[in-house]
């Protein structure tokens, strides 16, 4: 996968071209398509990265990818690692120190969903998406927190709007991000005079996503009508945001959510809006195992 994000960034962006000079970024789910232009962004910008992934081949290529977008950049890409698991989160956090020295910004964007009525969806797979989404979450900022207290830095988790009301098909997903945005006010308020920020993205209809394209059924020229600004995201727009909430300019700025979404979730044209309610008493009326 090429990067998104090229040299122009430093030039066409309202950032100074070294402003994370000397910083190095943690990213869980690194080589996924919002949290790998995220890092893109910050690497352009001065910092030095570490991507957190599952996939050890993928998220090595990323990695080399992404470190190439500047001379002298050091991009660590740590494959094999489970955000459900302490101890395997810690070995990355371990790497990335001996290798880049410190830790300054966190990045929790490790997240798995599916699209799934109530009456099909299995406790076990409820469960897979909470511990992914908010236990690695969790988890993540956990191995950090040393090296964030001492560095005074700054904690992202990726969000959603999926709980700002009632989206059928996202149960899981929904109740998982609502315990994140929770547990990011908790935080802010706990580690603010430690130093440390914590603060919440949520992206809304984001083109270029693995999300938008199981999701947004129609057409994206239709989808796009549906959004007040009359286009869908770009992965460019979140990383813009994640600069914003890293930078200077947020220094006072913490226990918040940045909604990247062009007003999407104020008119409640997101999932299942289409058809309701005959699509949600389909689904729930389909016999077990078949299609949604």
């Amino acid at each position: 996968m090429p990067n998104t994000l090229t040299e122009a960034y430093k030039q066409e962006s309202s950032w100074k071209p070294d402003l994370f000079k000397g910083k190095v970024v943690f990213i869980t789910g690194g080589a996924g398509s919002i949290c790998r232009v995220q890092a893109e962004a910050m690497v352009l910008l001065g910092a030095n990265a570490a991507i957190i992934g599952r996939n050890v081949e993928k998220t090595e290529s990323a990695a080399k990818e992404i470190a190439s977008l500047r001379s002298g950049a050091k991009v660590l890409g740590i494959g094999g690692i489970d955000v459900r698991k302490v101890d395997s989160l810690k070995s990355a956090v371990d790497k990335t120190v001996a290798e880049l020295g410190r830790i300054d910004f966190v990045i929790a964007g490790a997240a798995g969903n599916f699209l799934c009525d109530f009456n099909h969806l299995s406790s076990n797979a409820f469960k897979s998406i909470i511990d992914i989404d908010l236990l690695g979450s969790f988890n993540t900022v956990k191995v950090t927190f040393d090296q964030l207290r001492k560095n005074k830095g700054a904690i992202l988790f990726v969000s959603a709007t999926l709980h700002y009301y009632g989206v059928p098909f996202q149960i899981g997903v929904g109740a998982a991000k609502a315990g994140v945005d929770a547990l990011s006010n908790a935080l802010a308020v706990e580690l603010g005079p430690l130093g440390i920020r914590s603060n919440c993205i949520a992206p809304g209809p984001i083109d270029g996503t693995e999300g938008v394209e199981r999701l947004v059924r129609a057409s994206k020229a239709e989808a796009a009508k549906k959004v007040p600004l009359q286009r869908l995201g770009t992965t460019q727009d979140i990383a813009d945001g994640t600069v914003y909430l890293f930078s200077p300019a947020a220094s006072f700025v913490t226990g918040d959510v940045l909604v990247v979404d062009g007003a999407s979730w104020q008119i409640s044209s997101g999932v299942g809006a289409t058809n309701y309610p005959v699509s949600i008493l389909n689904a729930i009326d389909a016999p077990k195992g078949g299609k949604l």
